[in-house]
Formats: structure tokens, sequence, C-alpha cells
């Protein structure tokens, strides 16, 4: 997990929302799935399965969850591969609302989350979603870093498990550059990696010297790496030849563009159907070029149904395309927009060039402020007014931080309102709520929904509300002028706000994703 993974990877929850609605509401595949290979774990069996089995991979769920219905099929068809090939790990699942105890003890924060138990060592799931990525993730885990090549048909099998795979050629295979080649093997997940000396194997691949091949099924289809063999030179290889130059966003790719390593992002939306469509993107593969392995560049299209709330999430629309957005996935996650609309390679390339070198502010989304944004007793804020309220000194103001989409947002609404209500006519409160999905703020980091802060009377602090979601317990967060937050009257904010799946349930930010 990297630093502030919780804010960078709330755009990858957006994502995964979008592409999951449709699977969840027309097939239900999880009501078909045949489970019958996944060990159904309760709290008085749960120890017994990790003392017993070698490698135990559990899964966290909720029954109410669509990504964890989403995730059920290829869960189970890897629990049944690896039952059916005598492999000693184990699938393991754990309804984490009937177990809450195990759900607490493993710091289980969002559904679905995957705990990794290795002979006594427990590890965080962070790998994909799909049969594929969970069996290579765990044949990482369990299995040597990279496979041996001792023929032809070895190597040729290797290139057809994956996408891409990672070939460590060497005329000695215990020698400096084949052991560091193994470390970086051990260390990157979703990769096969395999390692050879065979002559024969040498010879299809056309080395003679001591090489790293990269070998995709896309693009230039091969990377060779040929000097200054060492751990940073390998990683540094991989990480900038694995992804396509420019690569399409979907639910599929989402995991690869977010989850990987480079954490900026330039991201192209716009429509395939477009009459200039090729030449853009042209544009775009130019720059891309430059910046590999420092920069993804993204193609999201504007014309699939399913990206609406990714543009719905930069303040976009459909009509604004062609149109280009910079995002960094650092300490934080942090939106840049280019100074002009079009799409050259000039204008793109200066664009991300002046990114990397720390001349760009990021861009901020604000909705316009409302006509009537006063009227009603919760008060309506946004980006471009949000300073003048909150910050007002004179006023104890109390706001919440909602996205539309959040289940329990809309559970807190009427008693917001009837909160709202109470202290219309108290000239020093002022109750208000701001969508975060919309409206952005460079001071405040918002890192789940609904997030209530106290702005205190007199001042500048901003104090998080942790206490029961009432009126009663609100009111005296306000009378207290924040002094009584709840921190010791409620157990467990993690599992209140905990992730759901669609349709107003939310998804917290997991390494998975």
């Amino acid at each position: 997990m990297f630093p502030g993974f919780i804010q960078a990877t709330i755009l990858a929850v957006i994502v995964i929302l979008t592409h999951t609605t449709k699977h969840i509401h027309c097939d239900d595949e999880a009501s078909k799935v045949d489970d019958s290979y996944v060990l159904s774990l309760t709290k008085d069996t749960f120890d017994d399965a990790v003392k017993n089995n070698k490698y135990l991979l559990v899964k966290f769920v909720a029954p109410w969850c669509g990504h964890c219905k989403t995730l059920a099929p290829a869960y189970a068809a890897a629990a049944k591969k690896l039952a059916e090939s005598g492999s000693e790990v184990k699938l393991a699942t754990v309804d984490a609302t009937i177990d809450g105890d195990l759900a607490k003890q493993y710091e289980v924060q969002g559904y679905p989350t995957l705990k990794f138990f290795r002979e006594g060592t427990t590890l965080e799931y962070n790998g994909g979603r799909s049969e594929s990525e969970i069996l290579g993730w765990l044949k990482k885990k369990t299995g040597p870093p990279a496979d041996e090549l001792k023929t032809v048909d070895d190597l040729n099998k290797l290139k057809e498990s994956d996408a891409v795979v990672v070939v460590g050629a060497f005329k000695d295979t215990e020698g400096d550059n084949a052991m560091a080649f193994l470390q970086v093997a051990k260390s990157m997940d979703g990769i096969p990696f395999g390692i050879t000396s065979n002559s024969d194997v040498l010879k299809e691949l056309q080395v003679k010297d001591d090489t790293v091949v990269l070998l995709k099924k896309f693009d230039e289809g091969r990377n060779d790496l040929t000097s200054s063999i060492n751990e940073d030179s390998i990683r540094e290889f991989i990480l900038a030849n694995q992804l396509p130059i420019v690569i399409d966003f979907s639910a599929e790719t989402a995991q690869q563009i977010f989850g990987g390593d480079i954490k900026v992002h330039t991201i192209l939306f716009d429509s395939k159907k477009s009459d200039a469509y090729e030449k853009n993107r042209q544009e775009l593969q130019t720059t891309a070029k430059e910046f590999r392995g420092k920069t993804v560049f993204v193609f999201v299209d504007s014309d699939a149904a399913d990206n609406e709330r990714v543009l719905e999430y930069f303040g976009l629309k459909a009509s604004d395309v062609p149109v280009v957005r910079l995002i960094t996935l650092q300490d934080e996650m942090r939106k840049y927009k280019p100074e002009s609309s079009d799409v050259t390679s000039e204008l793109l390339t200066k664009f991300v060039r002046d990114f990397h070198d720390g001349k760009l502010k990021p861009h901020l989304l604000s909705q316009e402020i409302p006509e009537d944004w006063d009227k009603a007793p919760v008060k309506i804020l946004v980006g471009k007014n949000f300073h003048e309220v909150a910050k007002d000194k004179t006023k104890t103001v109390l706001v919440t931080f909602i996205a539309p989409w959040c289940g329990h947002c809309k559970q807190l609404t009427p008693i917001y309102e009837e909160l709202g209500e109470k202290y219309k006519d108290n000239s020093d409160v002022v109750v208000a709520k701001m969508d975060a999905t919309v409206n952005e703020l460079e001071d405040i980091k918002i890192q789940s929904f609904p997030t209530i802060n106290l702005f205190p009377k007199g001042s500048d602090e901003a104090i998080e509300y942790n206490g029961p979601r009432t009126v009663e317990g609100l009111s005296k967060f306000i009378d207290s002028n924040g002094q009584d937050s709840g921190k010791d009257e409620t157990s467990d904010k993690a599992s209140e706000q905990g992730d759901e799946g669609v349709e107003g349930e939310e998804e917290q930010p997991h390494v998975e994703l």
C-alpha cells in the first residue's frame, strides 16, 4: 500500500462501481456460483483453518456487498482449480456481518477484504479480481518467483499464459544479474516471470548476452534490457514497458491503471465516433512515448455509458470532449487541467513536462453557488463559497461532506434535516452540507463518506465528528463547540462506514482494486 492510498483510489472505486453495476443487476452471477471448494469459516472454525492449512486466502464479505457478489465467481473458480490440482492453497470466506469480532481483529475496513495466511504470517491481498489474477498472485506468494524454462515449449507456455511476461535469459542463473532478476520477480505481482540459461531457449529468444526480455501482446511486442542489469534498472524497465503506450480504460484495466507503481496519469476523454478521434489519440500516443515509465496515458471513451460517472468525477460531460486531465496519486490525489483545450502533441508534452517540473497548480472542482443556497435550514456549500461560510469565525459551522451515491449519506439525510430545523433560528450556528464529489478543497481532503466536520466559532480548527449519527449526538457536538466529538461513544467507525456495493452503497478504497 503506497502513502495516501485511500485518497488515491477514490477514482478507482468510482470506476469499479460504474463497471460492476450491470453485472450485479442483470445476472446476479453470485447466486449461480459453485462455491463448494471455498471454505466457509466462522469464529469457531477460523483459527483451526489457519493452523491446519499451510496457505489460506480468506475473503471477508457482507451479504449486501455488490463487489463481493461480483468477485464470487472468479474466487470460486480459483478455489476449484487449486483443489483439482492438489494445491496446498485453500480459499475461504467469512461473513463479517456475522463474525464482526474476526473482522475487527484483522482490521477489515470494507468489503471485500482479502487476507493471506502463510505459515503463521498474515499478508494483505493486493492482487486483481479475476481468476487468473488471483491464481497468479497466489503462485507468486507460494512458489518460486520465476518459472525455470528448460525447453522452448516451457517458453511458449509462459508466453501464452498472460498478455505480458518477463524472461530472464542468462548464461549463469546463479550469477549477479540472475539474482537481481529473481529479487525483482519476488516483489512484482501480476506478471509471470521465467528464467533460463538453456541454449535452445536463448536461441529462440535470439539473445547471446544476459538479457531481460519483456514479451507482450500489444504495441511493439517485445522490449529488451541488455545493459546495466540490476534490481533498479530491471524494475524501471518493466514499469516503463508493461502497459500499452496508451491504455484504454475498462473494468479489466482499472487495476493496472490505478493500482500500479506509476502514480501519474494523463487521461484523454474523447468519443470514438468523433472524426478527430484517430488524430487525437495519435497526438496523445506521441506524447506518451516521451514519458514512458513516468506517466500512464489513458483513453476514456465518452460514448460508453459505463464511463458516465468517470466523467462526472472530473466535472465533465460528454459534450465537453475531447478534453485532457492529469491526476497524480502520490501522497494525496490531485487533478490538473491544461490551459488549452486543443489536443496536440506539442501542448500535451508541455503540459505533462510542466507537471513533472512542478510548474502546475492543482485544478479544483466547484459547482456554481446556487441562488437559494442559504434558504433552507441546511445550507448548501460548494467550492466557491465554502471558505466564506465555513471559516466564518463569528459562527459555529457544521458541514457534512457527502456523495450522491453514498448509502450512509442517504440514511443521514432526514436526521441532518431535523438537525437543521433545530438550529435554523440560532444566529450563531450554521448547519451545512457539500457534495464532495463535485466540489474540492485544497486544505481539506475527504477520505470517506459521509465526513462530518465542525468549524468552531473563533477558531481555525476543523474537528471531525466520530460519534453516533443522531440528532442528539450531533447536537452535543455543536453545543460543546466540538469538545464532545463522540470518540468514546461509537464502537467502530470503519464498520459503520464500511464499503458497500452499488445503487446507494459505497465501497471504501482497498488495495485489491
